[in-house]
């Protein structure tokens, strides 16, 4: 096997982690906590069937590249749920952290632009974020 794809596999091993990272919400139907696993594919899913609702210079593919990444450091640093009270300055350095380990598993390139895709979609600077 290849350093290349031992690396990616190592990344996708870490990944696998998410779906035992619980989060604060529950399931549609009340049955359950939903895991972060399972919140990233279905935020990807709405990204896919409403992206006819988006605007004209977002692009869907890099939605969804985002959106498929950017739960991951909940691996490390668990879910922050956006109405909770906490310190937002200590859980983005925290998050900032888990990325840096969590990207470096994979070959150089492929941790670079998956970094600079999370970056991007932490600070929401453009369309597609």
């Amino acid at each position: 096997m290849s350093d290349r794809l031992g690396r990616q596999l190592a990344f996708l091993a870490e990944a696998d982690r998410l779906k035992t990272v619980l989060r604060a919400n529950t399931l549609a139907d009340g049955s359950r906590r939903e895991n972060s696993g399972e919140h990233s594919w279905h935020v990807a899913l709405y990204a896919l069937i409403l992206a006819d609702q988006a605007g004209p210079d977002v692009r869907i593919d890099r939605v969804l590249r985002m959106l498929l990444i950017h739960d991951l450091v909940e691996i490390d640093c668990g879910d922050t749920p956006i109405h909770g009270s906490h310190d937002a300055a200590s859980v983005a350095a925290a998050e900032s952290t888990a990325a840096d380990r969590i990207f470096r598993l994979l070959p150089e390139d492929q941790a670079a632009e998956f970094r600079a895709l999370w970056d991007e979609f932490e600070a929401s600077l453009s369309p597609d974020a």
